[in-house]
């Protein structure tokens, strides 16, 4: 039974947006020539570690800063549920920081000593999302966050320990995915709208109100499949994001009628998954170009 709590507590429905910035980073390196199966792998693992140490510390910071209580109407949290101590999760957060080095470490080989910086960095930033004086999180820049580090440095950074390049269409392609992996996060906000704001979490759905969360949400799909269709370049291959948009508008329709906690649950792990099938048409559209 602890192993499923553990298994809920890494909030499985999220961690496609560890994988789709990977993928499509590789994805690219590939056009251009390079593939390198093992920094692959160790930029994946990275990303995926770094994700669960995130929502590691979110489960517990929200419990220290009594977001989570009993009027949550989104999943049940670890340790607000008293599934796993305060100490525990703790710990296991800063656990999962050092695996996500010890993978990124291996990293260094492939892109250099600076690769150290950009981990570093990724680091103090996973711990801002929900720590320190000024949680991101609390404070509506949670959706920057996203955008940035599951968005564009994953991209980039993917593709360069590859390709050994900062390449423009990585750029492009970062911010497509981040786009669409920030719809995760919208929904999640849009879903916790009452408790957030009851707690004092600032969150941009709560400053701004559900209406602006549709739209937001509606937004962010759209540019996503532009941008991902201008990073493949010309050619019928080039219209393959546009796949994308059909389960987009149709989750876009749902979450506007929606406000109730469960169906909103679902919701987000079809936006998940529909990130996931963004990353699939732009990684094809990519190797195919």
């Amino acid at each position: 039974m602890l192993v499923r709590y553990w298994f809920l507590a890494a909030r499985p429905k999220t961690l496609l947006a560890g994988v789709v910035p990977v993928m499509v980073g590789t994805a690219l390196a590939y056009r251009f020539g390079a593939f390198v199966p093992v920094a692959a792998f160790l930029c994946l693992m990275f990303s995926l570690l770094s994700q669960i140490a995130s929502n590691f510390g979110n489960d517990y910071y929200d419990f220290v800063k009594k977001t989570d209580d009993e009027s949550r109407v989104g999943p049940a949290r670890a340790v607000a549920s008293g599934w796993i101590s305060p100490e525990k999760m703790f710990r296991a957060t800063f656990f999962t920081i050092f695996l996500a080095c010890a993978f990124g470490m291996g990293l260094v080989y492939y892109g250099g000593w600076q690769l150290i910086a950009v981990g570093a960095l990724c680091v103090v930033a996973l711990l801002a999302y929900s720590a320190g004086p000024y949680p991101l999180s609390y404070n509506a820049l949670g959706d920057l966050f996203v955008l940035v580090f599951f968005g564009i440095v994953a991209v980039v950074f993917s593709c360069y320990v590859q390709t050994g390049e900062f390449l423009y269409e990585s750029f492009v392609c970062g911010v497509a995915v981040g786009l669409s992996a920030t719809n995760i996060l919208v929904v999640n906000n849009y879903r916790d709208y009452e408790n957030d704001k009851k707690a004092g979490k600032r969150t941009t759905i709560v400053l701004f109100g559900r209406k602006f969360g549709a739209c937001f949400y509606l937004m962010n799909g759209l540019l996503a499949c532009v941008l991902s269709a201008y990073a493949i370049g010309g050619g019928y291959v080039a219209l393959l994001p546009s796949m994308y948009l059909i389960p987009h508008f149709c989750l876009w329709r749902r979450l506007k009628l929606t406000e109730e906690g469960e169906a909103l649950n679902k919701l987000l792990a079809q936006t998940s998954l529909n990130l996931f099938f963004l990353g699939l048409l732009l990684s094809a559209g990519l190797v195919l170009r």
